[in-house]
């Protein structure tokens, strides 16, 4: 890896080579959260900048009088503000950089709207590079508006009245026709689409995914090189979402692919937990929850919570060889939360407060964390393919129930109750078991009075009760369920512990109107220079 800090040829004197080895460290930063990585891509970003400035036009920027090397600089150096911006989130903490970082992505935006325009005037002659130039400004203007279009509706209107804008089918258009074509950047389309089809749209969605588009963005890719490493994570990821485990051989190929990069082993570590944590196979999960806690420093406090929800699942004698306790754990927790922009991660936030609990002498234990920790990363959707997973998941779900009436009542008993009835109720319903899932989403809402510190059970409750009514036919019934999650009082509190961090109101705009592309439209006159 040391090679890498060494420059290579030409990035003094040549923007796209400056562009792509500044590219490449801010990937290994983005991976590693080393200060070391982070101040050395943070630099040689900087320094790329200052090439592609000398590329640029000196005076106000126009299409007119502007020639293919001067568009080629702007949009390599609108390419440079935006990564010097996501760097400048992860190195500093304070307001300042919050400031700096937020100037540059605006600058960044407002330069490829100008970009678009560019594009799309008739007076824009095609020079001998146009593809490549092209290609940079579909990759800028379909992250932004993908990017953006993905907020909630309540920030998404706040940036608006700043002058931000997304649209997410013409975001989706921008980077499938970046891809298409043979340019610098394809890959980089392609993998952002790729990133959307198997995380973004599962995570921060009901859990369903595009898999179809996904294998079709990479099996060109895994063609040529089926060895490549990030190739096999992705083949492994779509494995996962179509609910076929054996994945686990593709990300163990993964691994075996290349040592150089030790995070791409980290990432296939994570999948490998949730692999084994859908099979109930709870040694081994812990296995991958301790080679992360060990190797990667993304989110110490998330490993230590896993760890500690793993040994929960075992009893004393199966947790002997491991020399840790659920209990030791679960206090370690709070001590190793960390920021990431300045903000504290939601998985961790949702750990911190799970494991509140055992820093009493005498703690009560969780019911089933590791199960409940699946929930809100949209395992169930995963599990819910399979229905021997899905049945076995129940099982365990009935012995957490036992245990919880057979226990003595504490401060915890109605929040865990109403946890194993949420949980119990998806199970049942990817099971076909409607009635009797939405008798257990019901309790859940019953008891919202009464729930003391998982109150974030109640919008989840009423989003899982919603999208079973959309299932089965009930479009009125469940629009207003969903509208009543969005706007509860208790969603606005633990908006990060919605299922995946799904957004009620992005499902009730896609139930009740039509898909629509709409283009990127410049609010400035064209040839003026951007902010």
């Amino acid at each position: 890896m040391c090679c890498l800090f060494f420059p290579l040829p030409r990035t003094k004197d040549s923007m796209y080579h400056a562009l792509t080895y500044a590219t490449i460290l801010e990937m290994q930063a983005m991976m590693t959260f080393d200060p070391e990585h982070i101040l050395a891509a943070g630099n040689t970003m900087k320094e790329a900048q200052a090439v592609c400035q000398r590329f640029r036009k000196k005076s106000t920027f126009s299409n007119r009088n502007s020639t293919e090397e001067e568009l080629h600089a702007e949009v390599c150096y609108a390419e440079c503000l935006l990564q010097r911006a996501a760097l400048t989130f992860l190195q500093d903490e304070n307001m300042v950089s919050f400031i700096k970082g937020g100037i540059k992505v605006r600058n960044s935006y407002q330069t490829y709207k100008e970009l678009h325009t560019v594009l799309q005037s008739s007076s824009y002659v095609h020079g001998d590079n146009h593809g490549h130039f092209e290609g940079g400004v579909k990759l800028g203007v379909g992250a932004f508006n993908l990017m953006i279009s993905m907020l909630p509706t309540r920030t998404l209107r706040l940036l608006e009245f700043v002058g931000f804008s997304g649209n997410k089918e013409f975001g989706l258009q921008q980077l499938t026709e970046g891809a298409a074509g043979q340019t610098f950047r394809s890959f980089l389309c392609n993998m952002l689409l790729l990133c959307y089809h198997t995380f973004m749209s599962f995570i921060l969605g009901t859990g369903e995914a595009d898999v179809e588009d996904a294998e079709k963005l990479l099996q060109p890719y895994l063609k040529q090189y089926p060895k490549g490493s990030i190739f096999l994570f992705f083949a492994g990821r779509i494995e996962v979402i179509k609910g076929n485990l054996d994945a686990v051989m593709r990300f163990e190929e993964c691994c075996e692919a290349q040592q150089q990069w030790n995070q791409f082993h980290h990432m296939c570590y994570w999948e490998l937990m949730w692999c084994f944590t859908y099979k109930r196979h709870w040694k081994m999960a812990y296995f991958y929850a301790d080679l992360l806690s060990k190797e990667n420093a993304w989110s110490k406090a998330t490993y230590a919570y896993m760890k500690g929800a793993y040994l929960s699942m075992l009893t004393r004698e199966e947790c002997q060889p491991f020399r840790e306790s659920e209990v030791a754990l679960f206090r370690q927790v709070h001590g190793l939360k960390q920021k990431i922009a300045g903000k504290s991660l939601p998985t961790e936030k949702f750990a911190i407060r799970k494991a509140r609990r055992y820093l009493t002498e005498n703690p009560v234990t969780l019911p089933a964390p590791p199960l409940e920790m699946m929930y809100i990363w949209n395992g169930y959707t995963v599990i819910g393919k399979h229905k021997d997973l899905t049945e076995g998941m129940l099982k365990t779900l009935d012995e957490a129930q036992a245990k919880l009436e057979s226990s003595p009542r504490t401060e915890f008993s109605i929040d865990d109750q109403c946890l194993v009835s949420l949980l119990r109720g998806l199970c049942l319903k990817h099971l076909g078991h409607q009635e009797e899932a939405e008798h257990y989403f019901t309790l859940v809402l019953c008891n919202e009075t009464q729930l003391k510190f998982d109150h974030y059970l109640v919008p989840n409750a009423l989003l899982e009760h919603g999208l079973l009514c959309l299932e089965q036919g009930r479009k009125e019934e469940g629009i207003k369920l969903l509208e009543t999650a969005e706007y509860s009082p208790q969603r606005s509190l633990t908006r990060h512990n919605t299922r995946g961090g799904a957004h009620p109101d992005r499902m009730i705009t896609s139930v009740t109107q039509p898909t629509q592309v709409t283009a990127w439209k410049s609010t400035s006159k064209p040839g003026t220079q951007p902010l």
